[in-house]
């Protein structure tokens, strides 16, 4: 697994869940089925949410990842499976390692424009949304077609004003260009935001000694 595309969408997980926001339709539980581009590499993803919970899923090579977290944004675990090799780890942050998390988020300011345009059927208008830490600007797509539960740790969106259709994710290792492509209304399947009983409790340390074990 290449640790560096597998934090870089850890990042991107910590963001998907923050968006929320005054809109048209209410969807209270269901998917959102997105499209990342880290280092030109296409990456589909689905967010599994409902007010409570977020469950974030994606496939690196032969490896199913599965991140959660709660509504508060103070529980959060790593769920790996690789079937080939009769992996199955779930790394469980500490709450200190949470915090340290949530400190290292960008601390944005957004700047609203008149832009507008259409991206997978959503009516979206442009914000700029600038790092105040860093300095670095970022223009973000928001729509107010619908509203969706603001779930997880990825807070730097949450005063946006609407819901990010197409925005920058962040992480420690890079950044991640991200596109909505659909949000479907449904129920959950049982025990997505679960972790199963079979499943090795390990920490996040000790995921990624396993990730730099298995090479860069």
């Amino acid at each position: 697994m290449n640790i560096k595309f597998f934090n870089v969408a850890l990042g991107l997980a910590l963001t998907a869940t923050a968006m929320s926001a005054s809109a048209q339709k209410k969807i209270s539980e269901g998917v959102i089925n997105l499209e990342m581009s880290i280092r030109g590499q296409a990456i589909p993803a689905q967010n599994y949410f409902r007010s409570d919970s977020s469950a974030y899923k994606l496939n690196f090579g032969p490896a199913a990842v599965k991140i959660l977290n709660d509504a508060a944004g103070k529980s959060f675990a790593n769920v790996v499976e690789v079937p080939a090799f009769g992996v199955k780890k779930a790394a469980i942050a500490t709450p200190d390692e949470v915090d340290q998390m949530v400190a290292a988020f960008p601390v944005l300011e957004f700047t609203p424009t008149t832009e507008t345009k259409q991206i997978s059927g959503f009516n979206c208008k442009k914000v700029i949304a600038k790092d105040t830490k860093k300095g670095a600007t970022y223009d973000i797509w928001i729509t107010n077609d619908i509203e969706v539960p603001f779930v997880g740790l990825g807070k730097y969106y949450a005063k946006i004003g609407g819901f990010p259709v197409q925005y920058t994710s962040f992480s420690a290792q890079g950044n991640a260009e991200v596109t909505v492509k659909s949000v479907v209304e449904q129920k959950v399947p049982a025990g997505t935001f679960g972790i199963p009983a079979d499943f090795d409790r390990i920490s996040l340390d000790d995921l990624a000694a396993m990730q730099k074990g298995g090479g860069q």
